[in-house]
């Protein structure tokens, strides 16, 4: 038997790269699994995977309650969320104390704030059913100067550990995963490629970008058993890029 057999297993941002790879890898392993994305792509993901496919706003509270209402329907509960959705791909580059004000409160109503609205959409679907797992995205970026995107994965770490304290009592674990650079078709279209390349020479130990299929084997340790001591932490996957005390 598969390691989630009988598990149902939400990812946001599903339609394509890292979170993509996390579908696909959570149905390799018996999960039944929810691709959220605002992307029609998602669709055709899901078709793939046999999952099913719910067009979600993680900004919106009442699309995220209709995401979760809509999964619990349907497989009858709810036992993991990865909350992966974010603007990157199409991200600008700013600095903050320019970036107009509507384009940031956007921003982070995705990368940060969407994160804690599908855990609050979705945690009493976990403890109905004994417990679950919330795995965040996070980046290195929030132990760098990397603007607003750093900051928002900053608020990322704290919303992990606040949630892990908030939720560990109804068994629910939460922890967040920190990529370095990962090589996808918006890391691509974000940062130059010359940059990338002196990302890679200059502050990475193992000397490539890392992949999305990199980052799979943490997420499936994390939503697993073996990890069921395990909360509240920010694990960086990042060919060893930064190192923190």
């Amino acid at each position: 038997m598969s390691r989630f057999e009988g598990k149902v297993a939400i990812v946001t941002g599903a339609a394509q790269g890292i979170g993509e790879a996390y579908a696909r890898a959570l149905t390799a392993e018996g999960a039944s699994v929810v691709v959220a994305d605002l992307s029609d792509k998602g669709q055709a993901v899901a078709d793939e995977i046999k999952g099913l496919y719910v067009r979600t706003d993680v900004s919106d509270p009442s699309s995220v309650g209709a995401l979760a209402a809509a999964v619990a329907e349907h497989f009858g509960g709810i036992d993991f969320l990865v909350n992966n959705a974010a603007i990157f791909g199409t991200m600008k580059l700013d600095f903050l104390f320019t970036v107009d004000w509507d384009y940031y409160k956007k921003f982070m109503s995705v990368n940060m704030d969407g994160a804690l609205l599908c855990a609050r959409a979705v945690y009493p679907h976990m403890a109905e059913r004994g417990g679950g797992v919330i795995v965040n995205q996070s980046s290195t970026a929030a132990w760098q100067y990397s603007g607003f995107y750093g900051l928002a994965k900053v608020g990322i770490n704290g919303i992990t550990q606040q949630l892990a304290h908030e939720l560990g009592s109804l068994g629910i674990r939460v922890n967040a995963i920190a990529p370095g650079p990962i090589d996808t078709e918006a890391n691509r279209t974000v940062v130059p490629g010359n940059m990338s390349q002196k990302i890679v020479r200059d502050k990475m130990a193992l000397k490539r970008m890392g992949t999305p299929e990199d980052l799979v084997g943490m997420c499936l340790f994390l939503l697993s058993d073996e990890a069921s001591w395990v909360t509240g932490q920010i694990f960086n996957v990042d060919g060893g890029e930064v190192f923190r005390a």
